[in-house]
């Protein structure tokens, strides 16, 4: 396996070359992938980017803005707050997406990049319904911290029909 990538000679993809325009076709031609600007995401974005050049795939990267004050109770006197904490959060996706896309620059694979607003599993899932497939990374929690901080990565993967290929960071 030196000196090769990951998916050389282990994934089997359907791919054939078109005769009228001579290029490669892949099923896993449109990629999304979700990110949080975590390293986890970051190792699984080094890995996905890897499988879109090889399948000469185009890439969205997604960033969701989760509003906090749907979800928590703010007092009156909190509220000025929460509206800096939502700029924050929208401020932190926007790095993420850079990063993500400076990433892609350097792989050298087309890419995009979408900030979006709402419930991260359920916005990823409206996303997919654009793409092929699906590159996520894990934290590969287990026990108490997987109850407690839930797997947006486990969500999706449960309730998506796109096929989700899943990176763990450990």
């Amino acid at each position: 396996m030196r000196g090769q990538t990951p998916f050389r000679g282990r994934l089997s993809l359907r791919c054939r070359t078109t005769l009228k325009a001579g290029k490669r076709w892949c099923m896993y031609g449109r990629i999304l992938m979700p990110t949080d600007g975590s390293s986890c995401s970051a190792k699984a974005i080094e890995q996905g980017l890897e499988l879109a050049k090889s399948l000469n795939a185009q890439v969205t990267f997604v960033y969701v803005v989760e509003d906090p004050t749907r979800t928590l109770w703010i007092s009156p006197e909190a509220v000025p707050y929460g509206l800096e904490l939502i700029e924050d959060l929208k401020r932190a996706g926007h790095e993420a997406l850079q990063a993500a896309t400076q990433m892609a620059v350097q792989a050298g694979v087309s890419a995009q990049s979408k900030l979006l607003e709402g419930k991260p599993v359920e916005a990823i899932l409206g996303e997919a319904k654009n793409h092929d497939l699906i590159v996520m990374g894990t934290h590969g929690r287990s026990g108490i911290d997987r109850l407690l901080l839930g797997s947006v990565t486990e969500g999706v993967l449960h309730r998506s029909e796109k096929p989700v290929l899943v990176i763990r960071s450990k």
